[in-house]
């Protein structure tokens, strides 16, 4: 099933090359989707101007294959944010930073014009919150931020051993289905203490590329 769900993956990451305009900056993802997708792109790497990486671990893998990676801040637009997703529903709003790279991704997917998820059918849900919603926050907030989350319906739990790139903690918040994922969003992002919830949901995919047993699936707004 690894195997299988692997290869489902690295179907997607590929197809998102159709995606990619030569002679642009290409934004990048975190996780084994997107790793997938940065293999890919290293394939054109002469016909792209670099990429903008959410994190530390995707910007090693993008000089390894010898990609220029740019400070975000020396880039006014990007075309194009290719990145996989933990949930997806049919409106494509999203659940993501199972990989705690969730506030790099978010600045990202809101400087580039069009957002590409690609996730394999694994992903797919009808309503959102099965997968542990991740907040990063500030660390002197955690408790206070944990004490609101609970009122909103979830249960928060520390996520141990992890410091964000940012040097932040994530609360993991369980129990939740999240019926209007936008309202969670702006709730959640108007906590003080909080930096980024992984609810990608006012700033939903505008593509999502799904892998599953038929093929790479294009889902469109």
């Amino acid at each position: 099933m690894m195997m299988m769900q692997d290869e489902l993956k690295k179907a997607v990451g590929w197809a998102a090359l159709d995606y990619v305009t030569p002679g642009t900056i290409v934004g990048v993802g975190t996780g084994s989707t997107a790793a997938h997708f940065i293999d890919a792109l290293g394939s054109i790497k002469h016909q792209i101007e670099g990429a903008v990486s959410s994190s530390e671990a995707s910007t090693e893998k993008l000089k390894s294959l010898g990609i220029p990676v740019f400070d975000l801040n020396s880039v006014d637009r990007l075309a194009i944010y290719v990145d996989g997703a933990d949930e997806i529903n049919d409106q494509m709003q999203m659940i993501k930073g199972g990989g705690a790279a969730l506030t790099r991704e978010k600045i990202i997917a809101a400087v580039a014009d069009k957002f590409i998820c690609i996730a394999d059918a694994s992903k797919q849900v009808q309503v959102l919150g099965k997968f542990p919603l991740p907040v990063e926050v500030i660390s002197m907030a955690r408790s206070y931020v944990a004490r609101e989350l609970v009122k909103l319906g979830g249960l928060p739990e520390y996520r141990q051993h992890v410091v964000t790139d940012n040097g932040n903690v994530i609360l993991d918040v369980h129990n939740l289905s999240i019926i209007d994922p936008c309202a969670l969003e702006i709730a959640i992002n108007a906590l003080p203490g909080v930096v980024t919830v992984g609810l990608f949901a006012t700033r939903a995919a505008d593509v999502a590329l799904i892998g599953s047993a038929d093929g790479v699936k294009t889902l469109t707004q």
